[in-house]
C-alpha cells in the first residue's frame, strides 16, 4: 500500500480502488465465489460499536470481497432491523449513503442460539448452507465474546460449522487469558481445534497507522539503521494515556486492571516493533519470529521496577473529574486495582543491553496520547555550555498521527545560541486528502487476505505472559496498594522519579505543536 500515501490528491474512491487492487490478488478473490462473515456475539457492545461499523465502512469503500454475506449470531432474539437500529448510530452514514446502507443490510442476516448447544450451531450451519453458494463459501468467524464462552463456541464451530471447500478463519479478541496458565489453557484448547494459520488473535493496536509505520521507518531508511542501538539511544518510552476514568464501566476494568488491559499487549507489541532485528522478509512468520526473539530476551519484571497508581477525584475538577476510581458504583469497595502503571524492561541482547524500555499507561491523566519516544544519548564533547537538550525521535500513534525529531538548531536572528526545534511529519498536514482507515478496517481486511503479520502468534502470547505473570501474581497475593494520583494529573510523581532513576531526562521545556492549528 506504500504508493497510495504518495497520491495525496486522489479522491477517496480512487484511493479505495488502488487499495483493492493491492489487497486482493486474483487467487484470493477466486478461491471461492462467496465469503461468509459470522459475528458471534452480535448483540454485544463490540459488535455494535466496532465490528458492524467496520464492515459497513469496508463495504461502502468497495473493499469487502464481492459476494460477502454477514451473519450475526447471539443468544438474544434480534431481527436484522433491530440490529440495524442499534448499530447505525456508530456507522457515520450520510444521506447519500442510505441506498448503499440498504444494500449492506440486505446481505445481513441473524440467527439466535445458545453458545453451549450443538443444535444451535447446527442451525447456524444450515443457515450458511442456505445462502447462495453457501456450502462452498469461505467462512470467517469473529468471536466478539467474553473468554468464558470461547471453549464451548470454538468446539461447536469446529464440529458443526466448518466449510468443507473454502477456507475457515477464526478471529479471537483479547483478553487472551489473565495470566500464563489461563492463556496456555485457552491456546491449547483452540490449537487442538484449529491450525495456527487459521487463528487470528487480534490486538487492534497492531492495525494503527503509526504502529504499522514503525517497520517502514526502521527498515526503509538508511539514516536510522546505524543509530538504532545502545551506543546512541539512551532510553525508549512507550506511552498510553487517557484523559477519562472508567465512567461507570469499572466492573470489567476492575477484573483486569491497567497492566492486563494495555501494558501486557498494546505497549509490549509496540516495544517488539521498536526493538526487533530486521526480518528476512515481510512474510508474517518472518516478522513474528523476530518479535518472539525480542520477548525471549526480556526477563520477568521486578516489582522494584514498577510504579502502580489509582486515580482519586480532583476537588477543583468539573463533572467526572471530581470522582475517583472508587467512586464508580461498578467498582468493588476498597478495590486495589491499578489504573496507572509504569514499568521498566530491559532487552538483554547485543543491540539493547542496558537500555531501559519504559512502559507507561493510565486512565484519568492530563491528556489523550499514545506514542513511542526514543531519547538519544548526550552529544559527546559539549561546546555549547550544556545548552543542548537530548535529541528525541517521536512516533505519535494518536491523536494527530505524526513523526517528529526533536533537535537543536541555532536560534534565528542575531544570536548564536542553540534552540530546541523539530523536523516534523504531521500526517494531517502532509496527507490532507488521504483517509487513514480505522485499525479494525485494516485488520479485518488482513484476515480476508490471509495475512497474519499484524496478529499475535501463540508463542508471542506465551512469552508476553511469562514476562508479566509473576509480577501480577505478586501484586495480587501481597495486595500491593497503588499510589493515589489526582484525576487530570501526569500520574504519580513516583513514576517520574522511576524514569529519572533509569536514565530518562525530562526537560519539560518543549511542547509539540500541531501544525494544523497554527
Amino acid at each position: 500500500m506504500s504508493h497510495v500515501a504518495e497520491q495525496v490528491h486522489l479522491s477517496r474512491s480512487e484511493v479505495c480502488g488502488i487499495l483493492r487492487e493491492e489487497l486482493y490478488s486474483e487467487e484470493i478473490l477466486h478461491q471461492a465465489d462467496t465469503h461468509i462473515f459470522i459475528v458471534v456475539g452480535a448483540s454485544g457492545d463490540l459488535a455494535k460499536k466496532k465490528i458492524y461499523p467496520t464492515l459497513w465502512w469496508l463495504f461502502n469503500d468497495g473493499l469487502l470481497p464481492e459476494h460477502t454475506f454477514i451473519i450475526g449470531y447471539a443468544r438474544s432474539n434480534l431481527t436484522v432491523e433491530s440490529l440495524r437500529k442499534q448499530t447505525q448510530p456508530y456507522m457515520k452514514v450520510t444521506a447519500e449513503d442510505q441506498k448503499k446502507l440498504d444494500a449492506f443490510f440486505s446481505l445481513t442476516s441473524y440467527v439466535s442460539g445458545q453458545y453451549d448447544e450443538r443444535s444451535s450451531f447446527e442451525k447456524l450451519h444450515a443457515h450458511m448452507n442456505s445462502l447462495p453458494k453457501g456450502k462452498k463459501a469461505n467462512r470467517l468467524f469473529y468471536l466478539a465474546l467474553p473468554p468464558s464462552v470461547y471453549e464451548d463456541v470454538t468446539r461447536n464451530i469446529k464440529e458443526t460449522c466448518m466449510s468443507q471447500v473454502g477456507w475457515n478463519r477464526l478471529i479471537v479478541e483479547k483478553p487472551f487469558g489473565k495470566d500464563l496458565e489461563s492463556s496456555n489453557k485457552l491456546s491449547n484448547h483452540i490449537s487442538a481445534l484449529f491450525r495456527e494459520d487459521q487463528i487470528y488473535r487480534i490486538d487492534h493496536y497492531l492495525g494503527k497507522e503509526m504502529v504499522q509505520n514503525l517497520m517502514v521507518l526502521r527498515f526503509g531508511n538508511r539514516i536510522f539503521g546505524p543509530i538504532w542501538n545502545r551506543d546512541h539511544i539512551g532510553c525508549v518510552v512507550l506511552t498510553f494515556k487517557e484523559p477519562f476514568g472508567t465512567e461507570g464501566r469499572g466492573g470489567y476494568f476492575d477484573e483486569f486492571g491497567i497492566i492486563r488491559d494495555v501494558m501486557q499487549n498494546h505497549l509490549l507489541q509496540m516495544l517488539c516493533l521498536v526493538a526487533m532485528e530486521k526480518p528476512t522478509s515481510t512474510n508474517s512468520d518472518d516478522v513474528r519470529d523476530e518479535k518472539v526473539k525480542v520477548l525471549k530476551s526480556i526477563s520477568e519484571i521486578q516489582l522494584s521496577d514498577v510504579v502502580l497508581g489509582q486515580y482519586v477525584g480532583n476537588p477543583q475538577g468539573q463533572g467526572e473529574e471530581k470522582k475517583g476510581y472508587l467512586d464508580d458504583a461498578t467498582v468493588p469497595a476498597g478495590s486495589l486495582t491499578s489504573t496507572f502503571a509504569a514499568a521498566v524492561l530491559y532487552v538483554q541482547n547485543e543491540r539493547w543491553d542496558s537500555v531501559p524500555f519504559i512502559l507507561r499507561c493510565g486512565k484519568a491523566l492530563n491528556e489523550r496520547k499514545a506514542e513511542v519516544r526514543l531519547q538519544f544519548r548526550d552529544v559527546p564533547g559539549d561546546i555549547f555550555n550544556q545548552q543542548c537538550k537530548r535529541n528525541e525521535l517521536v512516533i505519535r500513534v494518536q491523536p494527530n498521527e505524526a513523526v517528529y525529531t526533536k533537535m537543536m538548531t541555532k536560534k534565528p536572528g542575531m544570536f548564536f545560541n542553540p534552540e530546541e526545534s523539530e523536523l516534523d511529519l504531521t500526517y494531517g498536514n502532509r496527507y490532507k486528502d488521504v483517509k487513514l482507515p480505522d485499525a479494525y478496517e485494516r485488520l479485518i481486511l488482513d484476515v480476508f487476505c490471509g495475512s497474519q503479520m499484524h496478529f499475535v502468534r501463540s508463542d508471542e502470547l506465551r512469552e508476553a505472559w511469562r514476562i508479566f505473570t509473576p509480577l501480577l501474581h505478586r501484586i495480587e497475593s501481597e495486595k500491593i496498594k497503588p499510589i493515589p494520583y489526582i484525576y487530570g494529573s501526569r500520574g504519580p510523581a513516583e513514576a517520574d522519579e522511576l524514569m529519572k532513576r533509569v536514565g530518562f531526562r525530562y526537560e519539560g521545556t518543549y511542547k509539540w505543536v500541531n501544525p494544523n492549528k497554527l
